[in-house]
């Protein structure tokens, strides 16, 4: 497990391009926490890092939202508004499995009867000043990520 804390948006998108940076091609992250935390701002940062610079915006009605990034495929899916985890089918996430595309997932909890196991869990909490970021791996693959971010909020 690491803790971080970004104190500002921009802390927590440089969080975010240092995911990206740490993350191969395939990575599945689910995103904790109450709405306005920063779930989007912190995949903002996970974009931009890998040179996205369009806007990135919560797939809150989509519910999911492509992009190609220097030739592969990512995912930000926000589950908020699923009704039911069966209607993940839809979406085509065993297309997009089969891709291997990296999928950043909101709002897990709507579909983890659907949802693969993920390789990074992050809890994203208020605090007074900013926001307090948990990240736990669940594979080889988030340990793996975890050791290279670890120092990300040495000053």
């Amino acid at each position: 497990m690491l803790n971080l804390s970004a104190y500002s948006p921009e802390e927590q998108e440089q969080i975010g391009a240092t995911l990206a940076a740490a993350c191969p091609q395939g990575t599945i992250i689910y995103l904790h926490g109450d709405l306005g935390a920063g779930k989007t701002t912190l995949v903002r940062g996970f974009l931009q890092g890998l040179g996205h610079t369009g806007a990135v915006k919560s797939p809150t009605y989509t519910l999911l939202e492509p992009y190609v990034i220097a030739g592969s495929n990512f995912c930000h899916i926000d589950l908020y508004r699923l009704a039911d985890a069966g209607e993940l089918e839809y979406l085509g996430l065993r297309d997009l499995l089969q891709e291997g595309a990296t999928l950043l997932v909101e709002w897990p909890e709507k579909g983890e009867t659907e949802l693969p196991v993920p390789d990074l869990i992050i809890h994203i909490e208020y605090l007074p000043l900013g926001r307090k970021l948990d990240l736990r791996a669940k594979t080889a693959v988030g340990e793996q990520i975890l050791q290279a971010v670890s120092g990300v909020n040495d000053k």
